[in-house]
């Protein structure tokens, strides 16, 4: 999946007080240091066989406590089956310098490459997933937590992917007794909301809360940014307790399951088991076949994840399924069904927290119906907070609202919908999801010169349109000449810099080619008149108060045409008018297509997402 580096060329010298021995291990190199310690490079005696050794540092190692902590996690980790996992070697808690030796991983880590080189391509990211969750699926089913799992533990190793840090993996039974109220170990960006917990009679530390760190995991690799992103850790954490996740960029089915796997309440996610079997037994086979291709190694820890822990039990019967996985194992297999409502699991994008998307009074989890549970108190941690004073009135409210899961206080959770014109408009003369060919359908420019090719096409359950270099393509849409005055109002989605998305309207083929035309682009809104030879003349530019953002959730826009005037408007918020200087344009087609922003570089590609399309009189 990813090139491995020599090991010489992550690997830092030994400093002068660094061991050159530890036990039978001969050190090499130093590889990395945390909080707990540092991770050299070693070999044992008389072998040629790398690992890696973890050493405590000296203060914990005169930690009586610490000690007793450090063993009963090497015990719990050698349980650890090592499927994408790095492998527990050896361990000695009661040396001098307590150490842990673990399978050597000769491969980047999942930051790195998407630092270096961006976020994954569909087949790599959908494979780092299924990795992932195989090795949470071993984690827990050994009783251990990892509680730190983020992109810089997750190495890119050939074959598959492997979770390492087992160093502060915690037994699940001796979590809370292990972990002083003032402790909070793990990354910000990768914590669940239940961290933050302040309870004392509450375990704050569940396999759940390693769910939600996969969520964040998975959407950072496919995005390059993690859900809750904010420009500090204390406003991280506020979105955390706060706000649904940004999942832009990530496409279903995948983004389902993370949205599912970043509910704020634990009880509502699925386990880690459960993410293992949806993820390989899903809705599109064709991207589980991709992410496995050339992959025996990762295929074969998944099959033995699901084999040593069985099948979760779920709310509703399961349905029997072959998976290209389970089949190479023992042939047909049975794959969970979550109780997962349809849309974006668990999140309306409007609202403060997260409710499920259904009309039912309560929610069925699985293991059957849950009641609304008791309420928590729910703030920052004392470290974070203190860094965040201008955030504590914002985290109190946001604390009295997470109190209540049920009753009134999910109604006023619940953001009411985007108000649009055309919804007073009665019946569309035009209605297309675009989510497949209906009205619009598929075209390409065929023989199209290098770097000028163009072609839309359905992805996604949207509408993409592409042009390779700074030039106009329009897709092919309906032939019906439209009335003069019209409404009409689409989803825009840019999904590449430089994009405009083109809307056509009063568009005549005769006596010429000729028509007016609205581009969406990231700052501006233009509206011009599009003339025979291509080139489109701007009459009116609108700035856009707030930026459309690159791979976001849909952006609603209105044309609203009367006369020799279009008003636009996105989101139900008016942006402007222009005056339409053309008075031989009256009726006339509407269609969709890409563009450029002024001043783009000649080379794309561009690219822009169309969805759910209503067309009034």
């Amino acid at each position: 999946m990813v090139d491995s580096t020599l090991p010489g060329e992550r690997t830092q010298p030994l400093r002068p007080h660094d061991p050159g021995m530890l036990g039978d291990y001969e050190l090499l190199g130093r590889l990395g240091e945390g909080g707990m310690g540092t991770v050299y490079l070693g070999r044992r005696q008389k072998s040629d066989v790398l690992v890696a050794v973890k050493v405590v540092r000296l203060d914990l190692a005169h930690d009586d406590e610490f000690r007793r902590r450090f063993r009963s996690e090497v015990d719990r980790a050698r349980q650890v089956p090592p499927f994408c996992t790095a492998e527990v070697l050896d361990a000695d808690p009661d040396h001098e310098r307590p150490y842990l030796v673990v399978e050597y991983v000769d491969g980047p880590t999942l930051a790195e490459v998407v630092e270096q080189r961006g976020p994954l391509t569909s087949a790599n990211l959908h494979s780092v997933a299924i990795g992932v969750a195989t090795a949470l699926t071993a984690i827990h089913g050994a009783g251990v937590i990892h509680r730190d799992l983020k992109p810089r533990n997750v190495l890119l190793a050939p074959g598959s992917p492997k979770v390492i840090d087992f160093g502060i993996a915690r037994a699940m039974a001796m979590a809370s007794e292990n972990t002083r109220p003032d402790q909070m170990v793990g990354t910000v960006a990768y914590m669940a909301p239940e961290r933050f917990n302040t309870d004392a009679d509450t375990p704050i530390i569940t396999p759940a809360a390693d769910v939600f760190a996969w969520g964040s995991v998975v959407t950072y690799a496919g995005t390059g940014k993690t859900p809750f992103y904010a420009d500090s850790p204390p406003a991280t954490a506020a979105r955390i307790l706060t706000q649904p996740p940004r999942l832009h960029g990530l496409h279903r089915p995948l983004r389902n399951l993370v949205a599912h796997a970043l509910e704020k309440d634990p009880a509502n996610r699925p386990s880690a088991r459960e993410l293992l079997d949806l993820l390989i037994s899903g809705e599109h086979p064709a991207a589980v076949a991709a992410a496995l291709a050339d992959q025996p190694d990762l295929q074969a820890a998944a099959v033995e994840a699901q084999a040593v822990t069985g099948f979760a039990v779920t709310g509703r019967t399961a349905a029997p399924v072959t998976t290209p996985v389970a089949a190479t194992a023992a042939g047909a297999t049975t794959a969970p069904v979550l109780d997962i409502p349809p849309g974006l699991v668990g999140y309306d994008e409007n609202s403060i927290v997260t409710v499920p998307i259904s009309p039912a009074a309560s929610t069925t989890v699985s293991g059957g119906s849950r009641s609304p549970e008791p309420a928590r108190r729910w703030v920052l941690p004392a470290a974070v907070a203190l860094l965040a004073v201008a955030l504590v009135a914002g985290i109190a409210i946001a604390a009295a609202v997470m109190k209540s899961r049920s009753g009134d206080a999910a109604k006023d959770a619940a953001a009411t919908p985007r108000v649009t014109e055309g919804a007073a408009l009665g019946a569309p003369l035009i209605s297309d999801a675009l989510a497949a060919p209906k009205f619009w359908i598929p075209t390409a420019l065929d023989k199209a010169p290098v770097n000028q090719g163009a072609h839309c096409a359905f992805v996604d359950g949207e509408l993409v349109a592409v042009r390779e270099n700074n030039d106009v393509y329009r897709c092919k849409g309906p032939a019906d000449v439209l009335p003069a005055d019209l409404t009409a109002e689409v989803g825009v989605r840019l999904e590449a810099p430089g994009s405009c998305a083109g809307i056509w309207f009063r568009f005549v083929r005769v006596p010429k080619l000729h028509g007016y035309q609205a581009r969406v682009c990231e700052n501006h809104i233009y509206v011009g008149l599009h003339q025979t030879d291509g080139d489109v003349s701007t009459l009116r530019t609108f700035v856009l108060p707030e930026p459309i953002a690159l791979n976001a959730e849909p952006t609603r826009i209105t044309l609203r045409v009367r006369g020799g005037t279009v008003t636009v408007s996105r989101d139900g918020a008016e942006v402007g008018s222009a005056a339409l200087t053309e008075k031989d344009l009256g009726a006339g087609q509407l269609h969709l297509g890409v563009f450029s922003e002024r001043d783009a570089p000649v080379l794309g590609p561009y690219q822009v997402a169309f969805s759910d399309i209503k067309i009034w009189n």
